[in-house]
């Protein structure tokens, strides 16, 4: 069997269907990850000593938030290969991620707005933490609404492009938030050098919601870009064609 070229599936052409093709796995592990999860977090875990069953929105609300912040650094490093190497895939795979991004960001704030009330007495504050995840959300939004803005696809891929680097610099304002300044959120129980303030079975129903969160993010923005390509090449058949070329 011949060793394909690295930039194999750089085409939307060769792309297309081999996401098609995962994208069924990905479906069905999310689907019994989340199972997994929710059985776990529900059933398994153990009451807080502090928060009581309060505590069990986190297994919604950590693995969203986390994703909101991870899928844009995703998004901004697609909108960097898009400029860099004016790769049309690169593009589209920016355009994908953006609905979904934008998704978990708002059930981060909605499932934080319903942990807050009981903990804080109040469904918004302007945290630092809360502050800056409102603005993770307003780029999304302002991503999605400058590229249905611009009727050429192609420039509108570079302008959003622009938008989605620039905006890159509120990933570690968030992240870093709850140490950079006072706030009322708490700092992480979970983390890199924070060490583990939870018992193993809350540990796993994190990691195992955040596994499904992943697959189901997957599986949606690669179903989401092969809409966008089967749309790219009604609005530009030419182009389709020119892709179809032997190099």
């Amino acid at each position: 069997m011949p060793r394909r070229h690295y930039f194999h599936y750089a085409s939307p052409r060769t792309f297309a269907p081999f996401a098609a093709r995962i994208v069924p796995w990905f479906a069905v592990a999310s689907v019994l990850l989340m199972l997994t999860g929710l059985i776990i977090g529900l059933a398994v875990a153990p009451t807080d000593a502090l928060q009581g069953d309060l505590y069990r929105i986190m297994f919604v609300h950590v693995p969203a938030a986390w994703l909101s912040m991870f899928l844009y650094v995703v998004m901004a490093a697609y909108c960097a290969l898009s400029l860099i190497l004016n790769a049309r895939l690169a593009a589209m795979m920016a355009q994908a991620l953006a609905p979904t991004g934008a998704l978990f960001t708002v059930i981060a704030l909605l499932t934080g707005a319903l942990w807050g009330k009981p903990a804080w007495g109040a469904w918004w504050v302007w945290d630092a933490r809360l502050t800056s995840e409102l603005i993770l959300l307003f780029l999304y939004l302002g991503f999605m609404s400058l590229h249905a803005a611009i009727d050429d696809p192609r420039r509108a891929d570079r302008a959003c492009a622009v938008l989605g680097l620039i905006g890159v610099v509120n990933i570690p304002v968030i992240y870093f938030s709850v140490q950079w300044w006072y706030t009322l959120h708490q700092g992480p129980s979970l983390g890199f050098g924070s060490g583990v303030a939870m018992t193993a079975s809350m540990v796993w129903g994190l990691v195992v919601m955040s596994g499904a969160f992943w697959a189901w993010s997957i599986a949606v923005v690669l179903t989401r870009v092969r809409v966008i390509m089967r749309a790219r090449e009604r609005a530009a058949p030419w182009e389709a064609r020119f892709e179809e070329r032997p190099a």
